[in-house]
């Protein structure tokens, strides 16, 4: 689809979400004051083209009630909003930049390494339960890792890079992959077929970061100060979150699966939090922190040889 299409279709759907309710009259008044109209108001035969492809693209219904006003209907699935936000996050700020006079210079990004080579070429995979064949430059690994046969179920993006998850043939086991790490790529044009067992939610819903586990969920319990405390309620580390405020403290409970990426999420937090349960996790980051400190204690130490 033409970028200026996706880009109607998100801008249809940001204004109901930012107004809930509209008639026709009052979309085409908006319409009209965007940068996407050309003056002219959205035919009725085109709007409904629009209405009909948000939902088979993005998942995202359009209804009309009796009154006449249109509304998204919100969607059941968790995973379904967030992707709806992303796009929402994504068209608003790429909009406010493109519109704006402000001088590129004065807008300072991230660099993310790219997956614009790879990302379509899996999503149309995924879109088509069709099998993938790359080869990949894993960090690990002294050489390339090639002809790998993948059927690749979901993307998931995680600290500003692209993972794509699925099944590995050869090994007959789930695997993750970094986009910006896959050197060549191919739709094999053969199907197949996704486990009824397998979700996004079975996999991550109780994973922080990108590595799924068959371990068990656990309870996790972390004490932070007062100011931590308040990132956590503006963007919680994780949808299980709850919080129980006490007078110079607060105790954050979670159901998550204990992996690498959590260890050092909390070791990035500094001493502003502290593991209180489970006792596995609390050793996990205080041998993390052990021999970061026999680093510093041994100047001919080298990292990862301790």
């Amino acid at each position: 689809m033409a970028r200026d299409i996706i880009s109607r279709y998100i801008w249809l759907i940001d204004t109901l979400t930012r107004y809930k309710k509209l008639t026709r009259e009052e979309i085409n008044s908006l319409w009209l004051r965007s940068s996407l109209s050309d003056g002219r108001p959205i035919p009725e035969r085109t709007f409904f083209h629009y209405r009909r492809a948000i939902e088979e693209n993005f998942h995202i219904d359009i209804r009309c009630n009796r009154s006449g006003e249109y509304f998204i209907e919100r969607p059941d699935d968790p995973q379904d909003e967030r992707l709806t936000n992303y796009l929402l996050d994504s068209y608003a700020v790429n909009s406010a930049v493109k519109d704006s006079l402000v001088d590129a210079s004065r807008v300072a990004v991230e660099d993310v390494p790219s997956a614009r080579q790879f990302l379509p070429i899996v999503l149309d995979a995924i879109g088509r339960n069709e099998k993938i064949e790359f080869t990949y430059a894993g960090f690990n690994r002294s050489r390339h890792e090639k002809e790998i046969i993948f059927h690749p179920y979901f993307v998931k993006r995680y600290k500003q890079r692209w993972y794509m998850v699925g099944l590995k043939e050869s090994a007959k086991a789930i695997r993750t992959y970094a986009l910006d790490r896959v050197k060549e790529m191919k739709l094999l044009s053969v199907s197949f077929e996704m486990p009824a067992d397998v979700s996004h939610a079975v996999l991550f819903d109780n994973v922080i970061g990108v590595t799924s586990s068959k371990a068990p969920v656990r309870i996790v319990k972390l004490m932070t100060d007062p100011t931590q405390a308040k990132y956590f309620r503006a963007l919680p580390f994780h949808a299980s979150q709850q919080e129980e405020i006490h007078d110079s403290y607060s105790i954050f409970t979670f159901r998550l699966k204990l992996n690498y990426e959590l260890v050092h999420e909390i070791l990035g937090l500094g001493n502003s939090v502290k593991v209180l349960q489970p006792r596995e996790l609390e050793l996990m980051v205080r041998n993390e922190l052990t021999s970061t400190l026999s680093l510093y204690d041994d100047p001919g130490a080298i990292p990862g040889k301790h």
